[in-house]
């Protein structure tokens, strides 16, 4: 019998050790944690869809005609007119032939992943990409390449290396714990000169990056060059799932080969219906997306200015560097005592040595709602000798 409480025991002398916490209210600028209300400065919900109340009014409608369940697969019985009517909203929107909805990004992207590759093909994948892409290279068998962050000469060197004809460049288009942008043009020119493919994982982008939210392809002024292109439902849009988005003949040929599409009930109508709205709204009222990065602006360059290890970058989630573990868990605690949740992101997410909190910023924080966290911030750095 293998000794799990021997793991436990190590996984918390590690400072590794994690808890949840009970959110008891819809997420906004404030929610309630365990019975407090709390300044939410950790969320997802960029542009603050979550609790709109068009999502919920769109969902609640959808319930009330269609139930609460898709009651099978797409395949058998659970393909909804929704279904398709988001699908080719979201294509129009991505400005692709089609798109493929999925349960979650996580089954997006090992579907996707996994549905295209196998052993025969190399897989080049940046030292930092979501572990779900780690994992859909795993499950495909396909020969895994490891690139360093963002080094394109790295890249290079490696595609020079391995490619042998099969080959797939992949990476996070906003990576979700360092809030940088990847070079994805650099990334498509290499792919076009190497003959890849290539594959962006844009959860965090789509919504938010782009003159119209499209994500880092438009960020970049690129049409046509990103194979695959993944985006959530989860982050700026509110609700949950995952797409990919595409040629015509990559998505019909996923319908017939990403596992994680194949065999999972497909995503409720309501969600599909909230999701809908969700894209009326980031489509037509672009100024949420202005003031998301105004709002991010602000903060990360006052937090710079008072002499926090926090990177440059012009996307809403902002890493203020700790390093050590215990410490990064004690800042977390004593913001939570203050009613600021922010909490400490630790190893495995993130590489040993680089604990921190990650910040992420919505649209509907104010920012008297950020001067208060920022005097926080400054007070608890000083006393865990973080700042000067």
């Amino acid at each position: 019998m293998y000794d799990f409480q021997g793991a436990l025991k190590d996984i918390k002398n590690k400072g590794l050790y994690r808890e949840f916490r009970n959110v008891n209210a819809a997420q906004g600028p404030y929610t309630v944690i365990d019975g407090r209300k709390m300044l939410m400065m950790s969320s997802n919900n960029y542009l603050g869809l979550c609790d709109d109340i068009r999502l919920k009014r769109a969902a609640i409608e959808s319930i009330r005609k269609f139930g609460v369940g898709a009651g099978g697969s797409r395949l058998t019985c659970g393909n909804f007119e929704l279904h398709r009517e988001l699908e080719e909203r979201l294509a129009k929107f991505k400005d692709v032939e089609s798109c493929i909805v999925f349960g979650s990004g996580y089954a997006a992207n090992i579907g996707a992943i996994s549905g295209i590759a196998d052993k025969n093909w190399v897989i080049f994948c940046d030292r930092l990409n979501h572990a779900s892409i780690v994992d859909g290279i795993r499950l495909s068998g396909a020969k895994l390449v490891v690139y360093k962050h963002c080094d394109m000469e790295d890249l290079e060197s490696k595609i020079v290396r391995y490619h042998t004809g099969k080959s797939l460049i992949v990476t996070d288009g906003v990576f979700s714990m360092d809030g940088d942008v990847a070079p994805v043009d650099r990334i498509v020119k290499l792919a076009k000169k190497y003959n890849l493919m290539t594959m962006v994982d844009d959860a965090h982008a789509t919504g938010i990056l782009g003159e119209k939210g499209r994500g880092t392809s438009e960020y970049f002024g690129l049409k046509d060059a990103v194979d695959i292109s993944m985006g959530t439902l989860s982050k700026a849009f509110g609700v949950e799932g995952g797409f990919v988005a595409g040629k015509r003949k990559l998505v019909d040929f996923l319908r017939h080969k990403a596992k994680s599409f194949i065999y999972s009930t497909a995503p409720p109508p309501y969600n599909m219906a909230a999701a809908l709205e969700a894209l009326n709204i980031i489509e037509t009222e672009p100024q949420a997306r202005k003031e998301l990065a105004e709002k991010s602006v602000w903060l990360r360059n006052r937090l710079i200015e008072k002499g926090f290890n926090v990177p440059k970058g012009v996307t809403p989630i902002i890493p203020l560097m700790v390093g050590d573990v215990n410490t990064a868990v004690e800042f977390s605690m004593l913001l939570y005592n203050e009613g600021i949740y922010i909490p400490a992101i630790r190893p495995p997410t993130v590489p040993k040595g680089t604990s921190r909190l990650r910040i992420s910023i919505m649209a509907s924080h104010s920012y008297e709602d950020m001067e208060f966290a920022l005097k926080n911030l400054v007070r608890f750095g000083r006393k865990l000798g973080i700042i000067p």
